[in-house]
């Protein structure tokens, strides 16, 4: 190449490396808003009894738009954000905490739920199957082997009543014990496994710092309550300081029949978990999942046991004075939000016909 007789220009400086722009935070998630609740349902919850909570078994559902809260949120962000917003619902002082059921939950993750919600909030807590299952089960749920922590004391004052406690402090309501349906050669044994569970109640720690915490047991067996067992288990009941949980769902007698045992424990506080409508039968959960999602109306009413409830719940909250802790799941009648509702002016009706009731099921 010839070369240049006059010169080259200089080169022009090379531009200065300029600094990549910071990627872009992820958009926070929208706060989620409590609905607008109307004057006549904050009228209605103020005519309920202080002592009576009623609660949904859990809260992350978006199809609650409009009903608890003000818009659509998906069903994540409602999972994680969404239980204040819940707790400003005027008639939902309460919510069962299910996910600790398939995994222990740490006094930590309890103690996040509970700086959420209002000091007069209340949570309802399923044990882990660890302690409540007498089977060890694949995925599918089926039974694989005998499970050794099968009611054992230990296990659930570490793995349960302790991390509650001391994460709830005084927002503990109800500690559930709901134990799985039996197979049947512990239901031929039912006296020993009786004497089992008083032995695991007993072995809990006093429920200290929290003055309307009780220990609860549900059962997945009609043997339970049956008239050769039922004074057994109420006396087991009594022994340990514990209650029965109502449990209505189709694998159980209905409500009525179960009553009895709680007339046993009488006075005393109540719990109620109304998981499933009888319609769809024992094993119907999916069932009633697809037929009622999005959980936004009432599907299939249960006036009887609706009525049964109320009534019951205002002879134990009204003249009686006690604490009553109701879990209502959507396959109840298909929108628990709305179930409470209606339960809710079911009791108000009640008290005013009928003040003098005290009993349950009165």
């Amino acid at each position: 190449m010839q070369e240049d007789l006059f010169g080259a220009p200089p080169a022009p400086p090379a531009p200065a490396p300029q600094p990549k722009p910071a990627p872009a935070a992820a958009p926070r998630p929208k706060a989620v808003q409590p609905a607008a609740h109307c004057d006549a349902l904050r009228a209605l919850a103020a005519q309920l009894p202080p002592t009576l909570r009623l609660g949904t078994s859990s809260w992350g559902y978006p199809g609650w738009d409009g009903l608890v809260w003000d818009g659509s949120y998906s069903e994540q962000t409602l999972s994680r954000h969404g239980l204040a917003a819940y707790s400003q619902h005027p008639l939902l002082r309460s919510v069962g905490i299910d996910r600790g059921f398939y995994r222990p939950l740490s006094a930590s993750d309890f103690a996040r739920y509970a700086a959420q919600v209002p000091q007069d909030f209340r949570f309802v807590v399923k044990a882990p199957s660890m302690v409540t299952d007498a089977l060890v089960r694949s995925e599918d749920g089926r039974g694989r082997e005998a499970n050794p922590g099968f009611l054992n004391g230990e296990l659930a004052a570490q793995h349960f009543t302790l991390p509650a406690l001391e994460g709830l402090g005084a927002r503990t309501g109800a500690l559930v014990f709901q134990l799985s349906p039996l197979p049947w050669h512990l239901i031929e044994r039912l006296p020993e496994v009786l004497e089992r569970l008083r032995a695991m109640l007993a072995a809990q720690p006093p429920l200290t710092g929290a003055p309307d915490a009780v220990l609860a047991v549900e059962v997945r067996n009609g043997e339970w309550i049956a008239p050769e067992h039922a004074e057994h288990f109420a006396d087991v009941l009594r022994s340990t300081g514990a209650t029965y949980c109502l449990g209505m769902h189709a694998r159980m007698p209905p409500l009525s029949e179960q009553l009895a045992l709680l007339r046993r424990l009488w006075p005393g506080p109540l719990v109620c978990r109304w998981n499933l409508n009888p319609a769809h039968g024992a094993h119907g959960f999916e069932q009633a999942e697809r037929l009622y999602a999005p959980y936004d109306r009432i599907h299939d009413p249960a006036p009887e046991d609706l009525a049964l409830l109320a009534r019951t719940l205002a002879g134990v909250c009204g003249r009686g004075g006690q604490n009553a802790f109701v879990s209502i799941s959507n396959h109840a009648e298909g929108s628990a939000p709305l179930t409470a509702q209606r339960l809710a002016q079911q009791v108000v009706d009640r008290l005013v016909s009928d003040p003098g009731a005290a009993e349950p099921g009165a």
